[in-house]
Order: C-alpha cells, then structure tokens, then sequence
C-alpha cells in the first residue's frame, strides 16, 4: 500500500494542552488516527513522526524520497524560519501539502510569511485538526490524477 508521511514540528507533540483556545483539544494522537482513517479510505497508509528537532525533520523528508508517495507536513514555528527545511522539501519530488491549524495570516507578523509554502502543491490553514483531513483528502485526490 503507498505511504503518505505525515510529518509534525515542534510543540505539536502538545497539542491539545498548549493553547487550546488557538490550536483546539484535539491531540496529535487524535490527528493521527483521523490521517490513517482518511488514508486507508483511499487506499492508502501513513507513517508519523513528530519531533521538536529540525534536523530530525529533515531526515525523514530525506528517507521519505523513497518510501512515500507524498507528504502532508506541519512544521510548527520551522515553517517561518527553517530555510533548510524547505530545502530538503524541494528535493522531494511528491505531492506536499502544508497544514496550519490555526490561520497564520491573522496572527502575529512574523508568522505571515512561509518558506515552505514555496515547496507545496497546497497549503491548508485555519480549518484546525479537520484541515490535516481535507489535506489528505487533497493528496490522495492528486495521487489519483
């Protein structure tokens, strides 16, 4: 069966505890289990790995060249400073989908710019744990085409 990573950044490891009134109660493990449901509907699996390490992250695009079909990534506060993570996202040549729980857009300044967004086939932002959802769902709709 395909596998789809689903890679999270740091701090998601605390979701569901860390400001709920910006990032829900939802728990990471909540979201996995919402990302293998969705994927096994369309035929597909997931691997998850969260870490607070950017490095780490970094691997696993690296590992995911080969093992994966695409990626469904939500790199935390990397999103707006890692240029070496949009690096390796650039050398993946997979279907990427950029998820936001919350609306970056309407928050601080610093959070308005992404340098992954450049690396992404989609980017889903402010829809909460649903939106890591509609990002599967638009990846195994581009998986199909």
């Amino acid at each position: 069966m395909p596998t789809v990573l689903v890679l999270n950044g740091p701090n998601l490891n605390l979701l569901g505890v860390r400001e709920p009134e910006i990032y829900g109660r939802t728990t990471l493990a909540d979201i996995e289990e919402m990302c293998t449901r969705t994927a096994a509907e369309a035929g597909l699996s997931v691997r998850c790995l969260q870490s607070n390490h950017e490095g780490d992250l970094i691997d696993a695009v690296h590992e995911a060249r080969e093992t994966t079909v695409g990626a469904i990534i939500n790199a935390g506060a990397y999103t707006h400073t890692s240029l070496a993570l949009h690096d390796a996202l650039k050398s993946y040549d997979h279907p990427i989908i950029e998820v936001h729980l919350s609306n970056p857009h309407a928050r601080e300044s610093f959070r308005h710019h992404s340098f992954l967004s450049p690396a992404a086939t989609a980017v889903v932002a402010g829809a909460g744990a649903k939106g890591y959802v509609h990002a599967m769902e638009i990846l195994a709709e581009d998986l199909d085409a």
